[in-house]
């Protein structure tokens, strides 16, 4: 592995990844090579990265993402440039960046329009498994002669990893990455559904359905923005405890019901919350979403991932009732132009960070992470590379 004691720029680097080699098998840790970065392509080190639900149903097959093996899976991350490649001329070696699944090229139709946080070209793709500039991949075995392919734009679980310039983000050198590794996706998804997609007001209602990381961020968001009530549905009450540290003020276990959540929320709200989040990636966990924000300006926001072919269980009339529903990719964040913003306002102490991250350990123990979080036993587990 590099020490990093001589300059690498421009040569391949050698180093510990942590390959997936099938769905649902034990990622291996072993030694890969990094090719240099190419046109208008960034290479990092990587000092910290974390295990998102995304990256487990990848894992464990669960959807397409997973047809290229090997692969390098991770997404959520923070570390420092270690070179640039041509043409990129917004960062420089040594910066402090982190990386974002959902890229920013600021020049096709949808990044100069201010109505979406979707990009042509560098959008959020599970099936996407090499680099734009040329259809190659960067990364491969340790003999150099076979292919390791890229994940979601990002590939983080490398102690070297190299991503479009359209897909890094740089952040304040003060920053702690650690806790910035927190926005490539959970936090930055959470939270920007309620402030950007959402746009929850003060004194309103809220009703989140799942109350893993992203949900919790969600509650945060709602909280920072003075919303009055806000309801936590999770069929693990373990997640009540966190949930009451983010804001959360009522809770409801779909099991302890005899009647449908979304009646129950009725009950509270004197008809239905202002707004709903889905945030478990089921379709029954939707409609009752749906059906619990008020009849004539409800608004529903779709985060969870949604592999089954199934479709939207709405009904094209109950459309007329003045619900909504809409879907949130990474939070209506443009990741190059607003992330650096969001990410002083978290140094600011704005959002309470250090309730996500909860648990902590070396890289070499990611299937332990994995497992943490198939168990439900953790929100973030961060990484240390």
């Amino acid at each position: 592995m590099d020490s990093g004691k001589h300059d690498t720029t421009g040569k391949v680097i050698t180093c510990k990844a942590a390959v997936a080699w099938g769905p649902g098998q034990p990622l291996v840790i072993e030694e890969i090579q990094v090719a240099p970065p190419q046109k208008m392509e960034v290479r990092i080190k990587i000092l910290f990265t974390s295990v998102c639900h995304t990256d487990l149903s990848a894992w464990k097959g669960e959807n397409e993402a997973q047809r290229a093996y090997p692969r390098i899976l991770g997404h959520e991350a923070a570390g420092i440039i270690e070179s640039v490649g041509e043409g990129v001329e917004d960062m420089k070696k040594g910066d402090h960046v982190i990386p974002v699944f959902q890229g920013e090229c600021g020049n096709c139709v949808c990044c100069k329009n201010d109505k979406t946080n979707l990009c042509q070209k560098f959008g959020v793709n599970p099936l996407k498994s090499v680099m734009v500039n040329d259809g190659k991949t960067r990364f491969f075995t340790k003999d150099g002669k076979y292919p390791i392919f890229h994940f979601l734009n990002t590939s983080t679980f490398s102690e070297y990893t190299v991503l479009d310039s359209a897909c890094l983000v740089k952040i304040d050198a003060k920053a702690p990455l650690e806790k910035m590794t927190l926005l490539s996706c959970g936090i930055s998804t959470g939270v920007g559904a309620a402030w950007n997609v959402a746009n929850v007001q003060p004194g309103s209602s809220v009703a989140i359905f799942g109350l893993g990381a992203v949900g919790l961020a969600v509650a945060e968001g709602a909280r920072v923005r003075g919303a009055s009530k806000i309801i936590g549905i999770d069929i693990n009450p373990s997640k009540f405890a966190k949930g009451k540290a983010v804001g959360i003020t009522d809770f409801i276990n779909p099991k302890d019901l005899d009647i449908p959540v979304h009646e129950k929320i009725g009950a509270m709200t004197d008809g239905g919350v202002d707004y709903s989040f889905e945030c478990a990636g089921n379709l029954e966990v939707l409609r009752e979403a749906f059906l619990s924000t008020q009849f004539g300006w409800g608004l529903t926001v779709l985060l969870g991932v949604h592999p089954s072919p199934r479709l939207l269980p709405i009904h094209p009339m109950e459309l007329f009732n003045g619900r909504e529903i809409i879907g949130s990719v990474f939070g209506g964040f443009k990741g190059k132009t607003q992330l650096p913003g969001f990410a002083k306002q978290c140094m600011c102490g704005s959002l309470n960070l250090d309730e996500f991250i909860t648990h902590q350990l070396p890289f070499e123990k990611i299937n332990e992470a994995f497992q943490l979080l198939v168990d439900g036993k953790s929100l973030r587990c961060l990484l240390h590379l």
